[in-house]
């Protein structure tokens, strides 16, 4: 068949070529030779030329160098300068490990407050039809924190040594056990709250010497075939969200109903926090023994822990006054509601606040006017002093007044912790 279109010609060439349209080979316009040759190479770029620099310029690069902040012809001039000279490698080596200590290590961990505030941000634009009360908040967070720490472990991390420590008549007291066995520890001392709501018991029909947090979680322990592990996560973690469901739906009518620890009772709101707190302080006990960065709770937790605490010491004090190793000779009672000698504990940092902490008698009223010493303690150090873990008389930050009160405070609240 005949084609009697015409042969293009060497200007509908040119045209194509400079609009960019592909030619035909071997026309040179695609850079092949125009005898249908291999291309021709392109022209080798130029390399750029390195830095040439004074030594006193690179050595007042070093520090630039050590924080990565050089440019790139710089970093080159720099790195072949020390392959040359030794006392500006020394220097450099020097510099970069002076870097390092100013670098934090990073905690992988969420900023405890994270939840809270995304939970915050949700419930504005739909609030729940059943809240979760506030006093159980913290309780609710904490549980969540070490369940997210618990989370990757793995057999080893769960058979980690812990050692559980608490003061004892005065005296500090520590009980050997694991992670796992921690767990089991917290399992069944909710397992009290579990009771008091009317939920199953977590020690089923084991027997317990006495229903005291020690007694019930030394039956545990003891009726376990072989040490806890892993497999504790499951129940524990069950019934810390049946808890929570449970007194949210209850609402704040329940806030008061009695929870018995054996050897005295605690109101369910304050109950629960106690829980939050000793799930805190045994999560710092879980990370301390894997190693891991824990960080406390948030300040609206931390400071209701706080409060609980401070609003214990006087029935605490009493009670060390009547076993005998705080009774003074002499002492003054003071009437129900009358102002008498205080003690002002004042908690600085996250959670922090104020309290005046009566002397002589749990029903007196704290009183500035009869204040006779301050203590001042980070809210965190007066945490782990209520759990034992911190000498009282290291505790304090600073102290003003009667010596012999604030004696009684610290070791008051350091008695406050149990296994």
């Amino acid at each position: 068949m005949n084609d009697d279109r015409p042969e293009p010609s060497d200007d509908t060439t040119a045209t194509a070529a400079a609009a960019g349209t592909p030619t035909a080979p071997g026309n040179g316009a695609d850079g092949t030779r125009e005898d249908g040759g291999p291309p021709r190479p392109a022209p080798a770029s130029q390399p750029a030329e390195p830095l040439v620099l004074e030594h006193r310029v690179l050595k007042s690069l070093l520090g630039a160098w050590a924080l990565a902040a050089c440019a790139p012809e710089e970093t080159a001039a720099v790195e072949e300068h020390l392959g040359d000279c030794g006392a500006c490698a020394d220097e450099a080596l020097r510099l970069r490990d002076a870097v390092g200590l100013l670098q934090r290590p990073e905690n992988l961990d969420l900023n405890p407050g994270l939840r809270t505030r995304v939970l915050e941000s949700c419930l504005k634009r739909r609030p729940p039809r059943i809240p979760v009360p506030d006093w159980a908040a913290a309780y609710d967070a904490e549980t969540a924190r070490l369940d997210a720490l618990l989370q990757d472990f793995g057999d080893t991390e769960w058979h980690a040594p812990v050692r559980l420590r608490w003061y004892e008549a005065d005296e500090a007291t520590t009980r050997r056990t694991t992670v796992a066995g921690v767990i089991a520890h917290l399992l069944t001392v909710d397992g009290l709250v579990a009771v008091a709501l009317g939920l199953d018991d977590p020690l089923g029909g084991l027997p317990a010497e006495r229903p005291t947090p020690s007694a019930r979680t030394e039956a545990y322990w003891s009726a376990s075939p072989s040490p806890p592990t892993r497999s504790v996560r499951t129940p524990w973690r069950a019934q810390t969200h049946d808890l929570v469901r449970t007194v949210s739906f209850t609402g704040s009518r329940a806030g008061r109903m009695a929870v018995s620890y054996g050897d005295f009772e605690l109101p369910l709101h304050d109950a629960m926090l106690d829980r939050a707190f000793e799930c805190w302080v045994h999560a710092e006990d879980i990370a301390e023994a894997v190693d891991y960065p824990y960080d406390p709770p948030t300040g609206r937790h931390l400071h209701r822990m706080v409060d609980l605490a401070a609003r214990m010491l006087p029935s605490v004090l009493e009670a060390r006054r009547r076993s005998g190793p705080d009774a003074p000779g002499g002492r003054r009672l003071v009437a129900a509601g009358a102002p008498g000698r205080s003690l002002r504990l004042e908690i600085e940092g996250s959670g922090g606040g104020e309290w005046l902490i009566p002397l002589d008698s749990p029903a007196a009223r704290g009183s500035a006017e009869h204040e006779v010493a301050h203590i001042a303690l980070d809210g965190s150090e007066f945490c782990r002093l209520a759990a034992g873990h911190v000498p009282p008389r290291e505790a304090a930050a600073g102290q003003v007044g009667d010596k012999e009160a604030i004696s009684e405070v610290l070791l008051a609240a350091a008695s406050l912790s149990r296994m």
